[in-house]
């Protein structure tokens, strides 16, 4: 099962990137708030600060996935060409 199933590149998804540190991706339904943790972070070598999950009408979930402090959103993006800065 993979639950990390594509980023979502939409205005108001892309400007989470910049403005609240949050990458935004669309999960398995099944996944719970500890396995997209646990996927995101081995993923990208990141550390997450929290996620916020929406179970969709499609029987999708979409996930607000904040990062740490430390760590820049606007990185992950740029690796996933949702943004290109320079």
């Amino acid at each position: 099962m993979s639950i990390l199933k594509h980023p979502i590149s939409t205005e108001k998804a892309v400007g989470l990137v910049d403005k609240l540190n949050v990458i935004t991706y669309v999960v398995d339904y099944r996944a719970s708030k500890k396995d997209i943790t646990k996927e995101f972070e081995r993923m990208f070598g990141v550390k997450v600060a929290s996620v916020h999950t929406i179970n969709l009408p499609t029987n999708t979930k979409k996930a607000f996935i904040k990062l740490a402090r430390e760590y820049k959103a606007s990185d992950v993006a740029e690796k996933l060409k949702l943004v290109s800065y320079g």
